[in-house]
């Protein structure tokens, strides 16, 4: 379960210089010969908020609990890094009309938020089936007439939801640009839905192996009239965000409630801008296949959500 990068590259890195750390972003034009491991994190504080502007002397990175050095590090933010993001709507019959218009609604404001950055997005719809709306595009017109066509589906009697994480994530592998001017992009995919995932071939498991292999974080929201309660009072937590695909790919549930769908859209796309990519050469990688344990951490003490916890020389 890795990422590996087997091509010339223009990255952005940070450089010691004369022995010094310094926070100087220059183009340099690498050739890599051996696996590049890339893990995708988000940094938040004790508030929980993104935290921008830091560098790779900010991080320790362990192996096996063995010090490795950073060889590549990244912002989304302030950098031209790209964004690959799948939206994978539920349309299913427990869907009602005016959540249909809420959703594209939440979806334009996202584009919106995201219109500085390098974005190319994917739409993909999924009730008894799951269905491409638009494949990668930066063009926001045709993600707008994706959105138009959107409609519920009253014979969608079951959500494929995991099917559809599961397709999201292959599209990434398969139609996502590898590289866009020079830069590794950004990979994840949203999933809105009510949560009760019915009638799918994919389990969690698979889901959350095949992300990890195509450095993939996941994000769900949910929607407000599915949060199930309990006498009323208490929230019973959805088999979705209880499936673990999130937290196993350094990513997040939300539930609709208090702030709307285009609220909870607005803060993943601050934790999408906000995150970084941290890269490391592994030693011995013709060593036997075994999952090497990888730790990154803030020597500031903020929380480190990483998208992926080992990494198998080979796979």
């Amino acid at each position: 379960m890795r990422q590996i990068i087997r091509r010339t590259f223009v990255f952005s890195v940070f450089v010691a210089v004369f022995g010094f750390q310094v926070a100087v972003i220059y183009s340099q034009e690498i050739k890599i010969d051996t696996d590049l491991a890339i893990f995708e994190i988000t940094v938040v504080d004790k508030n929980g908020a993104p935290v921008p502007g830091l560098s790779a002397s900010d991080f320790r990175l362990y192996e096996n609990e063995t010090e490795r050095e950073i060889a590549f590090f990244q912002p989304v933010k302030g950098s031209r890094r790209p964004l690959s993001i799948v939206l994978a709507l539920d349309v299913s019959g427990s869907m009602t009309e005016d959540e249909i218009r809420r959703l594209k609604e939440a979806v334009n404001s996202f584009l919106d938020q995201l219109s500085d950055y390098n974005t190319y997005i994917s739409v993909v719809s999924f009730a008894m089936e799951v269905k491409l709306e638009q494949s990668f595009t930066n063009r926001r017109e045709k993600l707008e007439k994706s959105l138009d066509r959107l409609a519920r589906n009253r014979n969608g009697l079951s959500t494929h939801a995991y099917d559809a994480i599961d397709y999201s994530i292959r599209l990434i592998e398969k139609k996502s640009p590898r590289a866009i001017a020079g830069a590794v992009p950004r990979r994840a995919v949203i999933v809105i839905t009510d949560g009760f995932p019915v009638g799918d071939t994919s389990t969690p498991g698979v889901v959350i192996e095949r992300a990890n292999a195509a450095n993939v974080t996941i994000y769900n929201i949910i929607l407000p009239s599915f949060a199930r309660m309990r006498s009323g009072t208490t929230r019973v937590p959805t088999p979705l965000e209880i499936s673990g695909v999130t937290n196993a790919t350094g990513g997040k549930s939300y539930v609709a409630g208090d702030k709307s769908p285009a609220g909870l859209l607005a803060d993943i796309a601050e934790e999408i801008t906000g995150s970084y990519a941290v890269a490391y050469y592994p030693e011995n990688v013709t060593a036997p296949e075994a999952p090497r344990i990888v730790r990154i951490e803030s020597i500031s003490g903020y929380k480190v959500r990483q998208n992926r916890e080992t990494y198998v020389p080979g796979k």
